[in-house]
């Protein structure tokens, strides 16, 4: 059995990682801070980002974030009733505002009862040096995780997608984090256009060099009314089957170290929104895919990694 896993899967699951450390279940809860994203206000946004801001499933805005948070945390409590929970900040950039604010909304969270931790996702280029310092302090009283987009190493597809920074830029950013002794957690996207499945290999490669901590990988799919579904109605791509979206992942685990925690290894869309790939809609059946093939080939999250980077990141930056 794979190290990391308690149910004989092959790469680090987060449940694993959840119950090695606290020992018994951990919930995140997905809250819609009202943020907005500074590549909205100045441009367009990211090509693939629904009118949510990859929060989809989310808290609803018209509702406080206390009121959010029990509505999750009624219908967990009901299956496990003594679990802890992590404040999951997810949608649009959660880092993008006076710091005043966020301590306000990130404080109204970790006061409520079994809160253990907070996951933020944000930018590389929406984090100040007074965010950073503020950031500091809050880990040393809570279990904090930032997530950061990139989505891709390959500044072509970065430029494509309207990302709206640099590779430079998200590096120089990770390494700012470490040093503060800051998790972080990374999302990439498989089967960009114009991407092979090397320039993909290429992604984990490149962050499996970095010091961070945990990854999601999704699968890229398109939804009605953000720009790359007008994109795809006037220049159709090739969308990755599940099965080469299945193979893609199952090597790009053999080169992560084994303790990058995967947070995600597939995507689970809204229906209603999703306009492909439909094969999508059948989370589990990915996942049990996955392991399927993880198990025929013999292999595990970091077979092919060589050495261990090492624990020094101050020569970095």
């Amino acid at each position: 059995m794979f190290k990391y896993s308690l149910d004989n899967k092959r790469y680090h699951t987060l449940n694993y990682y959840y119950k090695n450390k606290y020992h018994q279940k951990v919930f995140k809860v997905s809250l819609n801070a009202g943020f907005s994203c500074p590549n909205k206000v100045n441009g367009p946004g990211c090509i693939f980002c629904s009118l949510k801001g990859s929060g989809d499933f989310a808290g609803d805005i018209q509702d406080d974030l206390v009121t959010q948070f029990n509505k999750v945390k009624e219908v967990m409590t009901r299956k496990w009733p003594n679990s802890l929970y992590i404040g999951y900040f997810q949608a649009n950039t959660n880092t993008y505002a006076p710091t005043n604010i966020l301590q306000e909304k990130y404080e109204t969270i970790l006061n409520l009862p079994n809160v253990v931790g907070l996951n933020i996702a944000t930018r590389s280029d929406a984090i100040t040096d007074e965010t950073l310092d503020y950031l500091t302090e809050l880990n040393t009283r809570t279990d904090l995780t930032i997530e950061l987009g990139l989505q891709s190493i390959h500044e072509r597809t970065l430029k494509f997608i309207n990302r709206g920074h640099t590779l430079e830029n998200f590096t120089y950013m990770v390494y700012k984090l470490a040093n503060r002794n800051i998790k972080v957690v990374v999302h990439i996207i498989n089967g960009l256009p114009n991407e092979s499945k090397e320039d993909m290999i290429k992604t984990v490669q490149y962050l499996n060099n970095l010091p961070i901590h945990g990854i999601k990988i999704h699968m890229l799919h398109i939804l009605k009314d953000t720009p790359l579904h007008k994109y795809y109605q006037t220049h159709p791509f090739h969308i990755l089957t599940k099965d080469e979206y299945i193979d893609i992942v199952t090597e790009q685990l053999e080169y992560l170290r084994p303790e990058i925690v995967i947070h995600r290894i597939t995507g689970d869309p809204k229906q209603e929104d999703l306009v492909a790939p439909t094969w999508l809609l059948k989370k589990f059946c990915v996942l049990n895919d996955i392991d399927k093939s993880l198990k025929e080939k013999d292999t595990y999250q970091g077979a092919k990694v060589p050495m261990l980077i090492t624990n020094s990141y101050k020569d970095k930056l």
